[in-house]
């Protein structure tokens, strides 16, 4: 009971009854009312979902990778169609056919996009809020009509890469090419052409940000991944990194750094894992050598393994 009311205004007595139901507190006494539509701050219990049978202080949390945010609801479930008959269960597949009809262009379009978008994001294993994200930008580009007269994948894709690149989570348009089945030149096409119209500032992709995948699917110690990196740190002070692409750059840092630590690698192996060609491989290799003075290191172990 409210501490500010300790006894009744009317006849004095202090046996009050609080009923938290109608939000009023009475005098048992004299039966007056003494305050009535009280606030309840208590916590509130729902049951949303009559499947589960859990009761919960709210619903589920808003979300782009749904058409209607998670917020809307469909005439019915399935599982209710054993326990129709055979009259109701006809109108129960005309209201649902319905609901469906009476959807705007924009939500049809949504439903199938987000369900793409999922299966793209689950092949790829990248992280919710990279998910999220992408479902964030394809839901801008649907509504100011940058997907009309390019295919509903390859805006997907594209939504998919730059989420991706604003998350630092490393992924090349090789990977999403063969997750989505487009090619990668529409992929990098479609994807400059959103992030222009929707003014989304991208930085250029960390060369660092790569390492730790290449060097796990190349089975390198953690010392040649720790020394890849910092072949990386001072090729970027020597701007040996800019205007180059971030996945070469990093295969030749670890292609060195490999075989500075006698984990030797051919070129060819690095290249597969890195998506780029063995002639980016050798161009960035040699770039590295020449400017950082590698070269007498890599001598220097050579000569060692001999001796040994």
């Amino acid at each position: 009971m409210p501490e500010l009311v300790k006894k009744c205004p009317e006849c004095g007595g202090i046996n009050l009854n609080w009923n938290k139901e109608r939000g009023e507190i009475i005098c048992r006494d004299c039966g007056l009312v003494i305050e009535e539509k009280m606030v309840d701050f208590t916590q509130e219990w729902r049951e949303f979902d009559s499947a589960d049978g859990d009761r919960r202080r709210a619903g589920a949390p808003m979300t782009y990778t749904q058409y209607d945010h998670g917020l809307g609801t469909e005439v019915g479930q399935k599982a209710d169609l054993f326990k129709l008959g055979g009259r109701e269960r006809n109108k129960f597949f005309r209201l649902r056919k319905w609901q469906y009809r009476i959807s705007t262009a924009i939500e049809r379009n949504l439903k199938l996009a987000l369900a793409e978008l999922k299966r793209v994001s689950s092949f790829l294993k990248l992280p919710k809020s990279v998910e999220e994200e992408s479902a964030r930008i394809y839901t801008l580009a649907v509504q100011r009509g940058l997907v009309r007269g390019r295919s509903m994948e390859s805006v997907v894709a594209g939504a998919l890469y730059a989420a991706c690149r604003r998350h630092d989570v490393p992924r090349t348009l090789d990977e999403l090419s063969e997750a989505s089945g487009i090619e990668k030149k529409e992929i990098g096409r479609t994807y400059r052409f959103v992030t222009r119209e929707l003014g989304i500032t991208i930085l250029p992709s960390n060369p660092a940000d790569y390492i730790a995948r290449f060097a796990s699917s190349l089975k390198l110690s953690a010392e040649t991944q720790s020394n890849s990196i910092e072949i990386l740190e001072e090729a970027q002070k020597a701007e040996l990194t800019s205007g180059r692409g971030p996945t070469g750059i990093a295969a030749a840092a670890l292609y060195v750094s490999a075989l500075l630590h006698g984990e030797k690698r051919t070129q060819r192996e690095v290249a597969d894992v890195a998506g780029v060609t063995e002639v980016t491989i050798r161009n960035r290799y040699k770039e590295l050598l020449d400017e950082m003075n590698l070269e007498k290191e890599i001598k220097k172990k050579k000569k060692v393994k001999k001796k040994r």
